[in-house]
C-alpha cells in the first residue's frame, strides 16, 4: 500500500508529518511523493489563513477526481480550528485533528478494509491534556534535524487563530528529548533545531523552562549545533539570555518575533510589547553574544486592520534600523475566527500588496548590507545541498546562507570557511586554514 503527503504551514507542521510518515511505514506502507499514484492520499492542513483552507480542499478534490478508489485523509490544523466546517469536506473519507495522529493508520486500516464507509474522529482540547509524543528518526533535509518541544499557545493575539487549533501550551518531557537528541546524535547529525508552537513557554506547564533543557541538551555527546525556532521576546528574560549566552553549542541566530515596528499597531494585535521594549530586548541578546556573533531575523505583518500611511512608515523605519539578517514580510490576512476579523478600518488588499512590496525591498536591501559587511570573517559552515562533486550550499551558526567548495566533505559535515562576496542570495566563501 503506498501514501502520500500533502503537508502546508510551518516547520512544525512539516516534524509532524515526517512523524506520520514513519508511523505509516511502521504498519507497512510505502511513502511516496506527493504527485504518484497512491493507495491514500494524506492533507496536513494549515489553518492560519483561508487560502491555506481552500488550498486543503483544493488538493483533496484533485486526489479523489484523479484517484477515485484512493483514501483521503483530513487531518491537522484545520478540523482542529474548524471541525464542523472541515467535517463538511465530502471529499475526504477520514477528517481528524491534531490530537489523532498516532491512531490515523488505524483509521485509514478502517476504511480500507470497508469497516467504516467515512470518519470523522476530530478531539476538541482540553485543559491537562499531555503533550503528544511523535519522535522521528529521519529528517528530508538529511543534514539538520528538527525537534518539537513544544505544542499549543496560551496566547490571543487578535489576528491568530492558531491556539484554537493547537490548544493550550503543552511541553514535552526533558527526558524525551533528550533521549531523541541522543538517538538523532548517534545517526550522524551535527545540527537540530528545537521547534515549537511557542518555544518560549517551554516548561510552563511542567515547572523547567527554556534555558534549563538548553543547559542540558548541549550537553549530549555529537549534537555541535542547537538551534532555535521563534520566540517571542518578552518572554526572554535577562537570567535567560545570560545562561544561553553561555552555551558554546547555541547558534547565535535568534528569530525574534515582531510583527510590526509600530507600538499602535501592536496594541491593536495585542501583542503583549512595544516597539521600545522589543528594541532593548535585541540590543541584550547583542551585547550577551556579541554585536558581531549575533544574528537576528524577524517576521513582519503589514496592512493590519487599522495601520495607516504614518503607521506603516513608523514599522519600516523600525525594522530597517534593527539590521535584521532575514524578514518575512506577509500582507495581513484576515482570517474569519479572530478578532481581527470585525475590526474596522480593514486595508484594501491592493494597498495591504503594495505596502508588503514596499517593506520586502527595504529589508532586503538591509539584508545586502549586514551580509556584505560579514565578508572577510571565519565561520562554521554546515555543509547541506550539493551543487556538484566538491560545491555545497550551507548555512554558519548565524543562519548566513553560503555556497562553498568543500573538496573531500559531503552534506552534513561542518567545515571552517573565510566568507567573501554576497550575490544577492547567498555568501560566496572559500575554505580556511582549519578545515574540518
Amino acid at each position: 500500500m503506498r501514501v502520500s503527503f500533502y503537508t502546508l504551514g510551518c516547520k512544525v507542521n512539516q516534524n509532524e508529518s515526517g512523524a506520520m510518515a514513519q508511523l505509516f511505514e511502521a504498519n507497512g506502507y510505502t511513502v511516496v511523493p506527493a504527485g504518484q499514484e497512491a493507495d491514500v492520499y494524506i492533507v496536513n492542513s494549515c489553518t492560519v489563513t483561508n487560502f491555506g483552507d481552500q488550498k486543503s480542499r483544493k488538493w483533496l478534490r484533485r486526489a479523489k477526481r484523479e484517484n477515485p478508489g484512493a483514501v483521503t485523509v483530513l487531518t491537522g490544523c484545520y478540523p482542529q480550528a474548524f471541525p464542523e466546517e472541515a467535517a463538511a469536506v465530502a471529499e475526504a473519507d477520514v477528517v481528524t485533528g491534531s490530537g489523532s495522529r498516532r491512531i490515523l493508520p488505524g483509521l485509514v486500516q478502517k476504511v480500507l478494509d470497508g469497516e467504516e464507509e467515512r470518519i470523522v474522529d476530530i478531539r476538541p482540547h482540553q485543559k491537562g491534556e499531555q503533550f503528544e509524543e511523535l519522535p522521528i528518526e529521519r529528517f528530508a533535509e538529511h543534514t539538520r534535524a528538527f525537534v518539537k518541544v513544544e505544542d499549543g499557545c496560551n496566547r490571543q493575539c487578535a489576528y491568530c487563530v492558531i491556539p484554537r487549533a493547537r490548544g493550550p501550551v503543552r511541553s514535552r518531557s526533558e527526558e524525551s528529548i533528550l533521549q531523541e537528541l541522543a538517538h538523532l546524535a548517534a545517526a550522524g547529525y551535527k545540527e537540530v533545531v528545537l521547534s515549537a508552537i511557542s518555544l518560549p513557554s517551554y516548561g510552563l506547564d511542567t515547572g523547567t523552562g527554556l534555558a534549563d533543557l538548553l543547559e542540558k541538551a548541549s550537553q549530549v555527546e555529537g549534537i555541535r549545533r542547537i538551534r532555535l525556532g521563534s520566540l517571542d521576546p518578552d518572554k526572554l528574560t535577562d537570567r535567560d539570555i545570560a545562561r544561553m549566552a553561555a552555551l558554546p553549542k547555541l547558534c547565535p541566530q535568534f528569530h525574534l518575533s515582531l510583527q510590526s515596528g509600530c507600538s499602535k499597531t501592536l496594541r491593536a494585535m495585542r501583542r503583549p510589547y512595544t516597539a521600545e521594549q522589543y528594541a532593548q530586548v535585541a540590543g541584550k541578546l547583542r551585547a550577551a553574544f556579541g554585536e558581531e556573533n549575533v544574528s537576528l531575523t524577524t517576521d513582519v505583518i503589514v496592512g493590519f486592520p487599522g495601520e495607516t500611511e504614518e503607521d506603516f512608515l513608523q514599522s519600516m523605519a523600525f525594522v530597517q534600523a534593527q539590521r535584521f539578517l532575514k524578514v518575512h514580510v506577509f500582507p495581513y490576512s484576515r482570517r474569519a475566527g479572530t478578532p481581527a476579523y470585525d475590526f474596522p478600518d480593514q486595508i484594501p488588499e491592493h494597498e495591504k500588496e503594495a505596502r508588503s512590496r514596499r517593506m520586502t525591498a527595504a529589508v532586503e536591501e538591509v539584508r545586502a548590507q549586514v551580509a556584505a559587511a560579514m565578508a572577510g570573517r571565519r565561520a562554521e559552515v554546515l555543509l547541506e545541498t550539493p551543487l556538484s562533486a566538491n560545491t555545497f550550499t550551507g548555512y554558519t551558526k548565524q543562519y548566513l546562507p553560503v555556497v562553498v567548495c568543500a573538496p573531500g566533505h559531503v552534506s552534513g559535515d561542518i567545515v571552517t570557511v573565510t566568507l567573501g562576496e554576497w550575490d544577492g542570495h547567498r555568501c560566496h566563501a572559500a575554505p580556511a586554514e582549519g578545515l574540518e
